[in-house]
């Protein structure tokens, strides 16, 4: 793992982010539909690469669980959202990092295995708990109806957001982006 305090820095900032941010969406009552914390985590996998924004991810619902009781530790939320945002980050750090590609290809390839792993956390942990298990689909039909707002939220924030700390904005929509140092003839 690179030793950047940079990163690790903004490690933190993503995980503090992580846990104020959702606090003004469910103060509105827009939590579940905008997903605030995905945000940040999300982030850090752009910024901080793919071990670091790990981190976060898995952190963060933890540490605002227990700071703000949002999301619950029981029924086991917050641990679902860890794995599921850990994935996040992850991906999104992998795949924008090492795989060399745009922002926008890396985030839904982040989305999209960020909610087969919330299915697959579900369907393992709440028989464990005494709960239903949930199909693997659910957590998928759920990100296309309940929180379509919080995905295009991301969509639209994540990509500007990249583009903004960049010096060409086109890589961001690039489906594989130019290794550094290259130049384009």
């Amino acid at each position: 793992m690179n030793r950047s305090p940079k990163r690790t820095a903004l490690g933190g900032l993503f995980v503090a982010l992580g846990v104020l941010v959702p606090i003004m969406f469910h103060a509105m009552g827009l939590g579940k539909t905008f997903l605030p914390m995905h945000i940040p985590v999300l982030l850090a996998g752009y910024y901080c690469g793919p071990v670091r924004a790990m981190l976060v991810g898995f952190t963060t619902p933890l540490l605002s669980a227990v700071m703000t009781g949002m999301p619950t530790l029981f029924p086991p939320v917050a641990w679902l959202m860890a794995f599921e945002l850990a994935v996040y980050g992850a991906i999104s750090g992998l795949l924008y990092e090492k795989a060399r590609l745009g922002v926008i290809p890396s985030l839904l390839g982040a989305m999209f295995g960020g909610r087969v792993v919330y299915g697959l956390s579900t369907l393992l942990i709440f028989p464990l708990v005494g709960y239903d298990s949930v199909p693997i689909w659910a957590p998928l039909v759920a990100a296309f109806t309940q929180s379509l707002p919080g995905v295009l939220l991301q969509i639209g924030i994540i990509p500007a957001a990249v583009a903004l700390s960049q010096r060409d904005a086109r890589m961001v929509f690039a489906l594989k982006r130019k290794a550094p140092g290259s130049h384009e003839s």
